[in-house]
Parts: C-alpha cells; sequence; structure tokens
C-alpha cells in the first residue's frame, strides 16, 4: 500500500462520533497482530463494534484517555490509555499510566502520527502527576518493538507463554 502524505494532522480527544472508526482500527489492529503470530488472539465477531462501545462508556471516565489521528476529516489512527493502580494494600507502588492500544492506518505511517499520539498521551499522564506508562508489544512486531525503543521504552518484565502438555503423564 503507498503512503499518503499529509501536510496537516490533527490531533485531539475523541469524540463519540470517533469510535465506530476507531472500532473499525482496532480489528485492524488485532488482525495485523495475528498475521504476525498466530498465538495471538483474533477479534470475536462483532469484536470491532464491541470494543467501541466499551471505548464509547471511557470517554468521560476520568482516568480514561482516547485520543485521534485525525487527517482531512477522518480518523486515521488512535491511542487509548488509562491510570492504573496496582493493588494498593498489596505493593508498595504509585499509580501508573497504561496505554493499552495504539493503531495508525498503514497508509499514513513513517510521518511521525504515532509519536504525537503517544506525545498527546504522555501529557496528559502528566497533567494528572502520572510519571510513567507501561504497554505491552508483541514479541514478533519487529517494527512495534523498534518503535517502543525509539520512544524510550526498555524492557521491565518480560511476558511468556508455556503450553500444557494434557497427554503427558509422567
Amino acid at each position: 500500500m503507498d503512503g499518503v502524505v499529509v501536510d496537516s494532522i490533527v490531533i485531539r480527544p475523541a469524540q463519540a462520533a470517533d469510535v465506530d472508526t476507531i472500532g473499525y482500527l482496532w480489528a485492524r489492529l488485532v488482525a495485523y497482530h495475528v498475521d504476525l503470530d498466530r498465538r495471538l488472539p483474533s477479534a470475536v465477531e462483532n469484536g470491532a463494534r464491541r470494543y467501541a462501545r466499551r471505548l464509547y462508556d471511557k470517554l468521560d471516565d476520568p482516568y480514561a484517555r482516547l485520543i485521534v489521528a485525525e487527517a482531512g476529516g477522518e480518523v486515521v489512527g488512535f491511542v487509548f490509555g488509562m491510570i492504573v493502580d496496582l493493588v494498593p494494600d498489596v505493593f508498595e507502588q504509585e499509580p501508573s499510566g497504561f496505554l493499552a492500544d495504539i493503531y495508525v492506518d498503514e497508509a499514513y505511517r513513517k510521518q511521525g502520527i504515532g509519536r504525537r499520539l503517544v506525545e498527546a498521551l504522555a501529557a496528559w499522564f502528566q497533567e494528572r502527576g502520572i510519571t510513567y506508562y507501561e504497554l505491552h508489544v508483541a514479541s514478533l512486531n519487529a517494527d512495534g518493538v523498534a518503535f517502543w525503543r525509539a520512544m524510550g521504552g526498555e524492557a521491565v518484565m518480560v511476558r511468556m507463554r508455556a503450553p500444557i502438555n494434557k497427554g503427558d503423564s509422567s
């Protein structure tokens, strides 16, 4: 797919009218991950619509932020983050940010849109006294890993998966 170069990208908080498009972009994000690694979960039937409905419910949540990138009046990317707190009566930790999802339409990549979305979310976290955020990136997503390293990300923990051999009788 050839890229679309745009002079003007607007980064703004999402509105109710954006959530269906964001749901569609989320479905493309999920498909992208499944294409990279078949071990990652696929979207369920109507998953994009369900995701959009959940985002709609978060639009007024003071602990969540949904931001879009708009080009020519069209939403071409989004980032969704939230403020989280580990079990405060067990862990000694300050609240942190969690970047749950980010996606930029393939045609609009390599123009700094993802970086601008992340910077907008980071600014929102900072306004709320949050000093860091965490995220997950698929281990086989080389572009994603490179992007997050360029954004200053570093591994803190590695999430692993091990099969359970049900036929093993030892």
